[in-house]
């Protein structure tokens, strides 16, 4: 085993590879052939007299002769060293010439290394920082003597590492952060993430952070409502509480902290803002509420339901639904929420009956727009409509009434009764009728009874009649000091008779002696089909010289013929 080993004056301390280990070197062991580390090389610094020994390896046989220069490994010189300087870092072999290039000796940073061209000794003549640049590469240039033919020029690389200290503390990413975090969120929520970085060297203890929350503003409703990952640096829920209404913000204090948390440190702000959940029901503002509605009066108001709720104003959360659960099976009312989001209108779906029902009791309940966050009860009123009588008019057993009679019905003869009845029961009113509508003046009715009769006879064939029904109609009315009135319509489907003789609807004619052209005449009878073609046709007795007539194929005409040449035209016919 070949051990190097260094002579230091009188007074020095010798620094053994045990101390070097012993002092923590672990991350920075130099591991040249001289077994200096950094604290060595600090008790040496300022004395460029020390001269080390190196002392010939043992061999147990012979060996071929090599070069007597050394590559040397990477050198170690720790970054923020103050002086004495020229500070002593290494020792290159002496051979003849010695001098270095490169980086940090003849190029910028020029001057920062030199070295010693008899001694070899490698100095450092400045302090160095290893964030701004972490490695320097010189050539050494010196000439060697070869065995048996002089000397050779020779060159080799060295690289000075600059060891790392802990100059740099974290830094945050922002100087401040703001989140949200709604308030129903569940432990272990991550709300925000903070992020520190450390300049000092990558991956070593020197730049490994670890984050903790150094306070809490409020400390409500408990002092750690928040924790850290100390290694990612997310900030979570730790433990229940958040309130919106109580408590709105929170600002944490965040510490990041290199050697794995007990070295530098930098802090920043997180706000984190508490946002709305559905956590509050909305409550009535009353138990009952009241109202009332006149009898048949379709979408109007009834009454308004208004409400509280603490969650934040005009958000989902807030906005108020209502619902009727009971007390209308046959949907009379409807309900809405008002413009404000915080009252519910009832109106009347359909008209209500007084006399039916004089009040509804009903059920509703108040929810909001989005589901509760949580387990929540919701808000039931009562709600009591009164409904108001009013003078309703009469109304018609049957609305629509439909008769069928013969159009020759005498006068006087009964058509229908028209029945109707005040629904105002408690007003005990008495019905009378008259008649509303009566085109062609044919018909009666009784005041009291509603009888309607035949006032003069009636004529299918009338213009007044449309498609055989005849339409009239009939009022009732109360007696009371305000009358109301109901309508009924009245159809009479009128019976055709034969009452309606045909006739020739050409009532002059003009025909040419010299002609024998028949002439064609068209023959009508208004009544209906059972009353009317086919038809038969001759010529009157008086007539009857001069002219024949005969019918027409089609049953509905005539062709009349001239029998006599003597006769130049004939002014009228009559058959």
């Amino acid at each position: 085993m070949t051990v190097p080993v260094m002579v230091l004056q009188r007074g020095h301390h010798h620094v053994s590879r045990d101390a070097e280990q012993h002092h923590g070197g672990h991350r920075h062991q130099n591991h040249d052939n001289t077994g200096l580390d950094s604290a060595s090389i600090k008790e040496t610094a300022g004395h460029a007299d020390v001269v080390v020994l190196y002392f010939p390896k043992t061999s147990n046989g012979l060996r071929r002769k090599k070069r007597c220069f050394r590559v040397p490994p990477p050198i170690q010189y720790p970054e923020n060293y103050n002086g004495p300087f020229p500070f002593l870092i290494d020792q290159i072999y002496p051979l003849k010439s010695l001098s270095i290039t490169g980086p940090g000796a003849d190029e910028d940073p020029v001057g920062l290394f030199t070295i010693d061209k008899d001694t070899g000794f490698l100095y450092a003549h400045q302090t160095v920082d290893r964030e701004k640049q972490e490695q320097y590469k010189l050539m050494v240039h010196f000439t060697d003597p070869v065995h048996g033919s002089g000397e050779e020029e020779e060159t080799i690389e060295i690289i000075i590492n600059i060891i790392d200290m802990n100059d740099n503390e974290p830094v945050f990413e922002q100087t401040s952060y703001v989140g949200e975090v709604a308030e129903s969120s569940p432990k272990g929520t991550t709300v925000i993430r903070v992020k520190a970085t450390d300049a000092d060297e990558p991956g070593y203890y020197y730049s490994i952070v670890k984050y903790t929350i150094l306070s809490q503003e409020p400390k409500l409703p408990s002092d750690h409502m928040f924790v850290i990952n100390t290694v990612n640096g997310a900030i979570m829920v730790e433990d229940a509480g958040l309130d919106r209404e109580t408590y709105p913000e929170y600002t944490l204090e965040i510490q990041a902290a290199d050697l794995r948390g007990e070295g530098l440190t930098g802090k920043t702000k997180v706000v984190l803002k508490v946002t709305d959940s559905n956590d509050n029901a909305p409550v009535f503002t009353e138990s009952t509420y009241r109202g009332s509605v006149d009898e048949n009066a379709v979408g109007v108001q009834v009454v308004k339901l208004s409400v509280t709720d603490k969650d934040e104003q005009n958000t989902p959360a807030w906005n108020a639904k209502f619902k009727i659960i009971s007390g209308d099976p046959e949907k009379l009312f409807s309900i809405e929420t008002g413009s404000n989001k915080q009252e519910g209108i009832i109106k009347t779906a359909q008209g209500l009956d007084f006399e039916k029902s004089r009040t509804h009791t009903l059920s509703v309940i108040v929810e909001n727009d989005v589901p509760f966050a949580i387990q929540m009860t919701t808000s039931t009123a009562t709600v009591v409509v009164t409904v108001k009588d009013i003078n309703e008019p009469p109304v018609f057993k049957d609305q629509q009434m439909f008769v069928q009679k013969p159009e020759e019905l005498p006068v006087n003869s009964v058509i229908t009764n028209c029945e109707a009845k005040d629904p105002d029961f408690a007003h005990k009113n008495t019905v009378k009728y008259k008649i509303g509508s009566d085109p062609a003046g044919w018909l009666n009715v009784d005041e009291n009874t509603g009888l309607v009769t035949v006032k003069r006879l009636m004529d299918r064939e009338s213009a007044f009649v449309k498609n055989d029904t005849y339409t009239a109609l009939i009022i009732a009315y109360e007696d009371g000091v305000v009358p109301a009135t109901g309508t009924g319509t009245l159809s009479i489907t009128l019976e055709d008779v034969n009452d309606n003789p045909p006739f020739i609807e050409e009532r002059n004619i003009t025909v040419c002696r010299d002609d024998s052209t028949p002439v064609l005449l068209t023959v009508t009878d208004k009544d209906g089909p059972r009353h009317s073609a086919p038809y038969n046709v001759m010529v009157h007795e008086i007539s009857k010289p001069n002219w024949s007539v005969q019918m027409n194929r089609d049953s509905m005409s005539v062709f009349i013929r001239l029998k006599m040449k003597q006769f130049s035209y004939m002014k009228r016919n009559v058959l």
